[in-house]
This record gives structure tokens, C-alpha cells and sequence, in this order.
């Protein structure tokens, strides 16, 4: 499938892939901590016929220079413009990080259909990087909505990872201990999936070295049955790490500061599972007959 592409400068650094003639679904593509724009991912979705837009939400001008306070309002900008299109659909598509925010903004924003939440956590943390004062200490939310930072788990500080230095770090032992040290705060923080409207695609690996994200997305789907909540699919692979690959798309290399776990072949196993799941979640039948 041709597509057409656009160069976005403001309000923030972006780029849409939209199909040749158009398409009735939109999706905002999201990256975790990376913070970069995924044009790749964002192409491989135009191809399988999304009109998609994929942003940078820090790291920008006038943004936190890490995931610090973000507004979420950042993410309801973005549907924002492609309901302003008239697009009969909007889905949000994130990973780890991007996920915990295509999830909170689609609890407050009932214009989302759809979430695809890759290597999702089910809580909200604390920052990954400075806020807007340069600051990353004391520990704040890493999200804001109408002002007001969210509810957040800490990290323990205590935590020590296993790898000698220059070795690329497993963090995921981090969070499950500062999970045990901060379990007064986990209520308050827990992402609340179950108030959202949107249909759910949970995707995650049980050998996520950077968090337990298959855990989490059990806990997210059990919460949402509980509550009779929107359609809630998952779909896991216990080889898989915290990356996956859809078809079409490029692995990344790996890591150098980080053990993402898993192996190349299990996250493009992983994607292929999810990928039947996701056009029909996404697309809500909206989609061309040959899409994908």
C-alpha cells in the first residue's frame, strides 16, 4: 500500500503516515523512554492502511527533558487533530512507558477506541529523567493531568543491579522490589483500566528484563473482566523481553545500558501473534480488505 508522509514541527516534532486516499482509522504511535519518534513502526501501520501519527512527547522544545510531569494533555492534543480530520476511529499504540501513557490518557479521554499497550506496566511510576526545572530528585510523578501530578509508585533507591559495570543492566528485579518497599503507594497509583471505554490489546513477554510486563498485563486484563469492562485481549510469549517486532519492521540493536531479556526471534514471534490482534482491535472493521 502507498502512503503519503508529513513532517510535523509544531506543536511537537512528529511525523504522519497516512495511505494513499486516506483511511478512517487513526492511530497515535507512541515510543517509551527512548523518546524518539517511531517512524518506522509509524509507516509499517500506513502500509497496513492506519493513518498514523507518531510524536515526540519529551525531549522537545518546551517539553520535560525526560518522562517527568508530563501532561497527558500532550496525548489528547494528538487526538485531538485526528478527530479534527474527521476520523471515524482513534486508537493509541505504545510501548512500556508510552503504554502507561496511552492508557491513562484513554481513562480520561472517551474519544479513544483503542489502546495497543506493548510491555505495559499496570502502575504508574515515578520520573525517568528531569522535569522541566532540570531537576530528576526528588522522585515525581512521570505524568501530570489539568495540572495535578498522578498518584506514583518511588523507586528503591537501596536497589543494586547484578551486572558488573559495562554490562548492559536488568532492571526489572528494581521494580518488583520497589514494589515490596513501596506497597502502601501501589492503590493509589494503579492504572485504572477498568473506567476507560477504549478496547484493550495487551502485549508482553514473561522474560521482560526491564519490568514485569506480562504480570502486569494479566493484572490489567483481570482488572478489566472484574469490572465487565471493554473488549481486553492479551497476548504473551514467555521468551519474549520488552521489545517487540511486528511484521515489516526492522529488530533494533540491542541495548548497551540495558537487558531488555528475551531473544530477537521470540519479539518477532511475539509481534506476528499480535499483529492479527491488533488490526482487528485498531482497525474495529474499519480497515481496507487488504489491510495487512
Amino acid at each position: 500500500m502507498e502512503i503519503v508522509e508529513r513532517v510535523w514541527t509544531e506543536p511537537w516534532e512528529g511525523l504522519r503516515c497516512t495511505p494513499v486516499g486516506g483511511s478512517a482509522v487513526g492511530v497515535v504511535v507512541l515510543s517509551g523512554s527512548s523518546g524518539r519518534v517511531e517512524a518506522a513502526r509509524a509507516r509499517v501501520l500506513a502500509r497496513a492502511g492506519f493513518d498514523a501519527l507518531t510524536i515526540r512527547w519529551f525531549g522537545g522544545p518546551g517539553q520535560p527533558p525526560g518522562v517527568c510531569e508530563v501532561p497527558l494533555e500532550t496525548f489528547t492534543a494528538a487526538v485531538d487533530l485526528l478527530r479534527a480530520d474527521g476520523l471515524r476511529r482513534v486508537g493509541l499504540l505504545g510501548t512500556s512507558k508510552g503504554a502507561e501513557a496511552a492508557m491513562l490518557t484513554a481513562v480520561r479521554d472517551p474519544r479513544v477506541d483503542a489502546v495497543v499497550a506493548l510491555a505495559p506496566t499496570s502502575l504508574v511510576w515515578r520520573n525517568v529523567g528531569a522535569g522541566l526545572d532540570g531537576a530528576d530528585r526528588p522522585a515525581r510523578s512521570s505524568w501530570t493531568w489539568r495540572g495535578h501530578p498522578l498518584p506514583f509508585v518511588p523507586t528503591d533507591e537501596s536497589w543494586t543491579p547484578a551486572e558488573p559495570a559495562g554490562v548492559p543492566v536488568a532492571i526489572r528485579g528494581w521494580y518488583e522490589q520497589s514494589e515490596r518497599t513501596f506497597a502502601a503507594d501501589l492503590p493509589a497509583a494503579r492504572i485504572p483500566v477498568e473506567r476507560a471505554r477504549a478496547e484493550l490489546l495487551l502485549v508482553a513477554g514473561g522474560a521482560d528484563a526491564m519490568w514485569p510486563s506480562l504480570p502486569y498485563a494479566a493484572r490489567l486484563r483481570e482488572r478489566r473482566r472484574a469490572a465487565d469492562g471493554a473488549r481486553t485481549v492479551l497476548v504473551g510469549d514467555p521468551a519474549a523481553g520488552h521489545r517487540v517486532v511486528f511484521p515489516g519492521e526492522v529488530p533494533p540493536p540491542p541495548s548497551t545500558v540495558f537487558d531488555h531479556g528475551g531473544t530477537p526471534a521470540a519479539a518477532a514471534r511475539l509481534g506476528a501473534a499480535a499483529w492479527p490482534h491488533l488490526l482487528d482491535v485498531l482497525g474495529g472493521g474499519l480497515l481496507p480488505a487488504d489491510g495487512g
